[in-house]
């Protein structure tokens, strides 16, 4: 599960991790009244940032850095009334409905650093960079050699010994070490208190020396945390934080039956019961020269109306052109699906071609019952194996694009 920056931020304040003065807004109102607080009260700056689930927002014109409180209104009427377009984004944009108004920081150097999942070490693994501020991908093809790496023992974490090691790696000195050092414990900790799959701070920054801080203080000016969704039953208040507004509609409608889907933008919808089958149903589309609308796992303990529903779904994305179901049969029995399939026929109706290759548990019956509804059902195919129904849909869609 995403989270929005300004709850990742509020996350990393009650860590102990510092973070620039700032709130999260939802008017042009609320907006210019926090930016005259914040300059009010010493800041020489305020950052203006859009709070949407998605990156590329400098580039967008979602981050503004402004000086007065009517530059602040400024900033905030153009992003809450229009839509924010990045490489990240659907064609369309997101709506921005919340804005995050934080003091401006004078900035020496900028850092990354985060933690995150490592399935190829089974660990949990702290990411360091003197190349901050930027996508930390974008580094690591560029200049692989700037990124460090860090694997935290699974049952004693990180040691303060490795946090010194990164700090000294990342060219950082004298008080600036401490501060990184707390920073990187804060963090480690915070990883396991949420149950997160990453945490990340970019940019970590180093500000300019001050009366106060001789050295620079180091903060975090960014945050970035995404949570295991299966831990999120024993995190109550992490799951309040979940913006249903951020998600794909389809998939939200999809997690609510038990069925795994995510929308990928192809015109061949996919009906699976498997992950592993379902990604070799889509391999094997591109194989032959499609393009899958979808990935959709119905599972094996799918109910008659869960897949129904399923079908409704696939069909109500309008670039879907050709569906193909394809169904191994085990705790899954095909003649579930094959009632599906007719139910489906008549509840929604099917106005592209339906491809279906059924093998497994009670496959005999699940023919019978589709022989049976082929006048309902005019678009149906048939399909020998797997092979055969991919090449069928794809002949399908392209006739039919």
């Amino acid at each position: 599960m995403k989270i929005h920056e300004y709850q990742a931020r509020e996350l990393l304040a009650e860590s102990g991790i510092p973070v620039p003065r700032g709130a999260m807004v939802q008017t042009v109102d609320e907006a210019e009244a926090q930016a005259k607080e914040l300059l009010d009260s010493g800041a020489t700056s305020v950052v203006i940032k859009a709070q949407v689930h998605a990156g590329g927002r400098g580039k967008a014109g979602f981050v503004k850095l402004v000086r007065t409180a009517e530059q602040a209104r400024e900033a905030a009427k153009f992003m809450l009334s229009n839509r924010m377009v990045s490489p990240q984004t659907p064609t369309a944009g997101l709506e921005v409905k919340r804005l995050l108004v934080v003091a401006g920081v004078d900035i020496a150097k900028e850092y990354y650093l985060a933690i995150t999942v490592d399935r190829a070490h089974d660990t949990n693994t702290m990411i360091a960079s003197a190349e901050g501020g930027v996508e930390i991908e974008a580094v690591a093809e560029r200049s692989p050699e700037a990124i460090h790496k860090m694997q935290l023992h699974p049952l004693i974490g990180l040691q303060p010994y490795q946090a010194r090691e990164l700090a000294f790696r990342l060219g950082l000195g004298g008080k600036q070490v401490s501060q990184a050092v707390s920073i990187m414990l804060k963090l480690a900790k915070l990883l396991l208190d949420t149950d997160a799959s990453l945490v990340e701070i970019n940019p970590l920054v180093v500000t300019s020396p001050s009366g106060e801080h001789p050295d620079g203080q180091v903060i975090a000016i960014d945050a970035k945390v995404n949570i295991d969704d299966n831990a999120l039953f024993r995190r109550k208040r992490i799951a309040e934080m979940f913006d249903p507004a951020e998600e794909n509609p389809a998939e939200l409608r999809a997690n609510t039956f038990g069925l795994s889907y995510v929308a990928l933008g192809g015109n061949i919808g996919c009906l699976v019961n498997g992950a592993g089958l379902a990604m070799s149903t889509m391999d094997i589309i591109k194989l032959h020269g499609g393009d899958p609308a979808n990935f959709l796992d119905v599972g094996g303990s799918a109910t008659d109306e869960a897949v129904t529903e399923a079908f409704r779904i696939i069909l109500s994305d309008e670039k879907v052109q050709g569906v193909l179901v394809n169904i191994f049969g085990g705790i899954m029995q095909c003649d579930m699906i094959a009632r599906a399939i007719v139910t489906a026929a008549k509840e929604v109706g099917f106005t592209v071609p339906l491809v279906v290759r059924l093998e497994g548990t009670n496959v005999e019956e699940a023919r019978r019952i589709l022989d049976e509804a082929r006048n309902e059902i005019p678009s149906m195919v048939a399909a020998t194996d797997l092979t055969d129904a991919a090449k069928k849909v794809c002949a399908a869609v392209s006739v039919t694009a």
